[in-house]
């Protein structure tokens, strides 16, 4: 990467890392870490001493549910020029797990299906579905917000509009709200919304505000504020969100690798501490539809970190951060949730010769809580973030991004603001030497929360941690048919479901 591009790469935080791989040339050369011959002289020490000393000595990090490794059980730490594979059978004592290696981490994992430590009993469980549409046009609106009243639990609309809920019976008496911007907020007793397929149609709200008003506000001072006040909003004390996590890529429209997954995810204060976001991964699965025939795969590396690096309550947001480089525009005042917010456009100056942001942001006009933001990073420049993106090219092939795009938005709760959904679309083009015809990739990656949670929120432990930076779809080794239990996630949309259905992949969820 060169030095230009390295600095355009940390201003522009929230970009994810692809690495495009030639399908025939794969490689496990990192597996052999598993086949290299240690010694350990140590004697009789405890699990946990023995994963640390080999940590030390080979650089890999383990990472696996506490519930798999009894660390504090004692084991013999003695073996001469022993492959490590066969150390960790040793000292684990468990025939059932199955270790693999990514980037620097040996995942110890079960067999089949990692274990986890969330409830998946479906018992007394009831699953509300529906789509939430215009009222006037019944054109479907994309990542509308879905919560319960009383409690944390909540979820987003897919790209068509379509949601899923499920709920235990002691909540079946709570209050759904639906909120989506310029739209007035409609709510609905658990109990009327329990049929499946409901349509909810939702009715735009006009506001008349004199343009005058519009001109006299100030939107660089508006920006300013809602800096200012993200402590106040976002809160100083930890949360722990349950998300529902999943990523694929298309190639020519065709689905090549698609990843799901139950996150818990250990949001830090968003101020007054230094401490990070943390990752957990309970439940994954994934499809994968390449074979030694493609000339051309991909795979997204650091979707988990993206996502969390997407917050940019947190992670300051670039048109938020450097706004000497930024023009904005105060466009409209919308409504949301009963009260009204500022929609701000902003493009780069003409005189910044960088590729950077463009797009609208949507901010409470009482309390400047960022509510939405979207935006992609400049088509004029987006050339010059080839080397940012594409972090192995194939040899023979030369890669590079035609559109990054991302939408980000919070959901208040109890006068705090949260997390609410991440979701990024990025297209690639990929041209072979010698040939005159482009091939075409599209990834994207989302996050939706489903559960937040206040008390009793504790770190993780290290052993715990999902490596987030690595390439997720390779950590995981099955897919589920009977997958998520009582657990919320996201329907898949009309074009994924039908090329999912083409993979015949069995669907349980959506089988009825």
């Amino acid at each position: 990467m060169s030095a230009y591009n390295g600095k355009i790469f940390v201003r522009l935080f929230a970009i994810a890392f692809f690495l495009f791989l030639v399908a025939t040339e794969r490689s496990e050369c990192q597996q052999s870490i598993l086949d290299s011959t240690l010694t350990f002289t140590e004697g009789i020490i405890k699990t946990r001493e023995a994963l640390n000393l080999i940590t030390q000595k080979t650089g890999f990090n383990f990472t696996y549910d506490s519930r798999l490794v009894n660390q504090e059980r004692t084991t013999t730490m003695d073996f001469t020029q022993t492959k490590l594979s066969v150390i960790l059978d040793s000292i684990l004592k468990n025939d059932s797990l199955v270790y693999t290696v990514i980037d620097k981490y040996i995942i110890i994992s079960h067999h089949e299906i990692r274990s986890s430590s969330i409830d998946t009993t479906s018992q007394n469980i009831k699953y509300i579905t529906g789509k939430i549409v215009d009222a006037e046009t019944s054109e479907p609106l994309p990542f509308a917000t879905l919560a319960l009243k009383n409690t944390g639990k909540g979820t987003v609309t897919n790209n068509n509009g379509n949601y899923g809920m499920k709920l235990t019976p002691d909540l079946l008496n709570d209050t759904l709200s639906v909120s989506y911007l310029g739209y007035t907020r409609k709510e609905i007793p658990v109990k009327e919304a329990s049929a499946n397929n409901l349509i909810i149609r939702m009715k735009r709200e006009f506001i008349s505000i004199p343009e005058i008003i519009i001109k006299t506000q100030n939107p660089q001072e508006i920006v300013a504020r809602t800096l200012k006040a993200i402590p106040k909003n976002y809160g100083t004390s930890p949360a722990l969100m349950t998300g529902f996590y999943r990523e694929g890529v298309l190639k020519r429209s065709e689905l090549q690798t698609y990843s799901e997954a139950i996150l818990q995810i250990y949001k830090s204060a968003y101020a007054g501490t230094l401490f990070g976001d943390q990752i957990k991964v309970y439940k994954s699965r994934k499809i994968e539809n390449t074979d030694r025939k493609d000339t051309l795969s991909i795979r997204l590396k650091a979707g988990l970190s993206t996502c969390l690096e997407l917050d940019g309550a947190k992670n300051t947001f670039d048109f938020l951060a450097n706004p000497s480089d930024y023009i904005y525009h105060l466009t409209d005042i919308v409504t949301y949730d009963d009260e009204t917010a500022y929609a701000i456009e902003f493009v780069q100056h003409e005189n910044v010769d960088l590729p950077l942001f463009q797009g609208t942001i949507y901010i409470n006009t009482l309390d400047y809580g960022i509510l939405n933001a979207e935006f992609e990073i400049n088509p004029k420049y987006i050339h010059k973030m080839k080397d940012s993106f594409v972090s192995t090219n194939s040899h023979g092939f030369n890669t590079w991004p035609t559109s990054v795009k991302y939408t980000v938005s919070y959901r208040k709760m109890d006068n705090r603001y949260f997390l609410n959904h991440v979701r990024g679309d990025l297209t690639f083009s990929s041209s072979q030497k010698r040939r005159l015809f482009n091939t075409q990739f599209k990834v994207f990656f989302e996050l939706a929360i489903t559960e937040t949670v206040l008390t009793n929120v504790t770190r993780f432990e290290r052993e715990d941690l999902a490596p987030i930076h690595s390439i997720f779809s390779r950590t995981i080794k099955t897919y589920d048919a009977q997958f998520w239990g009582n657990q919320d996630f996201l329907r898949p949309e009309d074009n994924l479901l039908k090329e999912l259905k083409n993979m015949n992949v069995k669907l349980q969820e959506f089988s009825k």
